[in-house]
């Protein structure tokens, strides 16, 4: 075997074990250059095996869900250019739903000190960043906690949805591709987020850039033609050009 690929599958090993290793430590680690072990990194993800993240890779073979914990610690500034972005967009006076996850939980700590605002939350990431927050009403979707994601899932989270609406729905995901549409790791998500989607009068799709394209799992929530994506500068214009074909608003943020 060739010294590049005992290398490249050293680099998956360590991000299958969660090990996020910078570009820098990788490049230390094997004694090469920089650029070598971008090159390694693009090569993993051309093939599937890995996603690119803020100076790392996660690993996508095998399917295996990030905790929230791990989520967390991906794309960090990313995700807060997105969240902080989204965030502006509200109105006073306007009903929103936060979803699960880190990047649209994030939107919590730049809404805290607004007025006149009814949150719906769908997950425990936003409740925890509202949670005294006094000027902002606070719903909770309820339903049953995926573990993982600390988000509700479930008949009694699809019952809530039934009976509400909101002026803007905001949605995490695993990954987004224009053709598919949203994919999580399980179908009472996907099937969750379809009813956002349906009881919103605008909604946006909150994903950093290594997630666009990417296709970890088998569970997908189409998005209709209007919504809005909201990425990151590190996304490429092959990334971005399929989602404006399918008619979906791309923000770079």
């Amino acid at each position: 075997m060739r010294e590049s690929e005992i290398r490249r599958s050293e680099i998956v090993r360590l991000a299958k074990s969660g090990a996020l290793t910078s570009v820098d430590e990788l490049s230390s680690l094997f004694e090469v250059t920089a650029s070598t072990i971008r090159r390694d990194l693009n090569h993993l993800t051309e093939r599937g095996l890995l996603a690119r993240t803020y100076g790392g890779a996660i690993a996508l073979s095998g399917h295996r869900e990030p905790s929230i914990k791990q989520r967390s610690l991906e794309g960090y500034d990313a995700k807060r250019e997105i969240s902080a972005w989204a965030a502006e967009q509200v109105e006073p006076g306007e009903t929103i739903l936060l979803d699960a996850g880190t990047t649209v939980g994030a939107m919590g700590e730049f809404l805290r000190s607004a007025t006149d605002l009814t949150v719906i939350a769908a997950g425990l990431t936003a409740l925890e960043s509202l949670a005294d927050a006094d000027s902002v009403h606070v719903e909770c979707i309820g339903g049953t906690l995926r573990h993982l994601s600390q988000g509700f899932v479930g008949p009694l989270a699809e019952a809530s949805l039934q009976r509400v609406s909101f002026d803007r729905a905001f949605l995490g995901a695993d990954a987004v591709t224009a053709e598919f549409g949203i994919c999580e790791a399980g179908y009472e998500q996907t099937r969750l987020k379809e009813l956002m989607m349906e009881r919103a009068g605008r909604t946006y799709v909150l994903a950093h850039s290594a997630k666009l394209g990417q296709k970890p799992f088998h569970a997908w929530a189409p998005i209709p033609p209007g919504t809005t994506l909201v990425t990151d500068s590190a996304a490429t214009r092959e990334q971005i050009e399929p989602f404006e074909r399918a008619s979906i608003d791309v923000v770079v943020v």
